[in-house]
């Protein structure tokens, strides 16, 4: 039987999950340092095996349900059993937590992927074989970058933003409280943490005069390492062009960063994103879920 021990969060896991996620080498150190400093009400662990050769990151969602938010098996390794032990031990921690239920589904706001990509094919067949039911399916769109879209477009939603006096302005880190209140107040807490947290925060605000005015709308990246979203208009705003500007912005920074392109997590509107920026729908994640014993 494979040994499953608590683990610290340091390089030689960022190395271990980079070699085993193949389709998210780039950005898999960022996301383990992102899922090791979650919001701090959160009871998270990580477990591993001894010689750190297969390892877990697992959590307690505001609903009380477990979710296996990283799991990551050293290819040289793989075929031993070591991801079933992995979740095995995920589940025995969830259970020591109150959790009745496990998930292979992303935990909002602090999350790696919505679920488990469809090419990473050996852990759907993990869950599968272990009794995980697909309940859900989510998707993620991409962006080239720089983003292509309408420039006549463009300049026309400025021009419709600047007539109804309503400006676009960055809110660096550290000087978010407000934005993040009417992101809280709008939508939720998740997406208020993810502003805060966000390397990018652009919005809109209606009387040009006062930064802090009416806020119409905001959109962030990099909560999720590297990936836009969320984003969000009030009702009281849309029609004006504000999400198309303030995705553009956004955007515009993350090439600005060095990126070629941009994922759009766990997308609803399809038609808006491809629209607005030429986005194509691209990954697809199942979500898994069973009930604890």
């Amino acid at each position: 039987m494979t040994d499953i021990v608590p683990a610290e969060a340091d390089g030689t896991l960022e190395r271990l999950a980079a070699a085993a996620l193949w389709a998210d080498a780039e950005d898999t150190a960022l996301v383990v340092r992102r899922l090791a400093d979650p919001p701090g009400d959160r009871a998270w662990t990580v477990l591993a095996t001894p010689d750190r050769d297969g390892a877990v990151f697992t959590s307690i969602g505001a609903d009380g349900a477990g979710h296996i938010d990283l799991i990551a098996v050293d290819p040289a390794a793989q075929g031993r059993g070591i991801g079933r032990a992995l979740v095995g031990a995920a589940e025995e921690w969830m259970r020591a937590h109150g959790a009745a239920e496990a998930r292979f589904a992303g935990n909002p706001p602090c999350y790696a992927w919505p679920g488990i990509d469809v090419r990473y094919t050996p852990a759907a067949c993990l869950a599968e074989s272990l009794g995980y039911e697909r309940y859900r399916v989510a998707w993620n769109m991409t962006a080239a970058l720089p983003a292509r879209y309408d420039e006549a477009e463009h300049e026309a939603d400025l021009a419709k933003l600047a007539a109804a006096g309503v400006t676009v302005a960055a809110a660096p880190a550290g000087e978010r409280a407000t934005v993040a209140a009417f992101v809280r107040e709008q939508w939720n807490d998740k997406w208020a943490w993810e502003a805060e947290q966000a390397t990018g925060l652009h919005y809109a605000f209606r009387d040009g005069a006062a930064r802090d005015g009416d806020i119409l709308g905001f959109a962030a990246w990099g909560a999720r390492p590297l990936w836009f979203g969320p984003m969000g208009t009030a009702e009281a705003a849309r029609g004006l062009g504000v999400g198309r500007v303030l995705l553009r912005r956004c955007l515009a920074e993350q090439a600005a960063a060095g990126q070629t392109s941009a994922q759009i997590g766990w997308v609803g509107p399809l038609r808006f994103y491809s629209r607005a920026v030429g986005a194509r729908a691209e990954r697809v994640f199942w979500l898994y879920r069973r009930a604890l014993d």
